[in-house]
């Protein structure tokens, strides 16, 4: 069993920055491709970044230039840097990654709980 714990989240003002952190755990035998999704009230779940494990990165349109993923394999955990956050970036943001489980032979995909992000003034 694999589990992504996410932290970070919280309320920030418009231009303001933050940092979500995501650290998976459990019987991880490799990790591919770690990456953040979020999900606005009334809008479907969304790309937002994804970083491969040889450090390959894409990002939305809506946030280049602006977040900054990265990740730190010995520690299985994913980063996402959000700065000039503005109200859009408002939504719950997810951790997804794919992974390789001891006992299995083909990657499979894991979530994490969410945590809110709220741009406001």
């Amino acid at each position: 069993q694999v589990q992504l714990v996410e932290s970070g989240g919280g309320l920030v003002q418009p231009g303001g920055s933050l940092r979500l952190s995501c650290a998976a755990s459990g019987s991880i035998v490799s990790i591919i491709n770690m990456g953040w999704y979020r999900q606005a009230p009334g809008k479907e779940r969304e790309l937002v970044a994804v970083i491969t494990s040889g450090g390959i990165t894409n990002y939305a349109d809506s946030v280049k230039g602006r977040f900054t993923i990265s990740r730190d394999n010995a520690k299985n955990t994913v980063y996402l840097h959000m700065n000039s956050l503005k109200p859009e970036d408002t939504a719950v943001y997810y951790c997804n990654a794919a992974v390789y489980a001891i006992g299995t032979t083909a990657p499979q995909y894991y979530w994490g709980q969410g945590t809110q992000v709220t741009v406001s003034s």
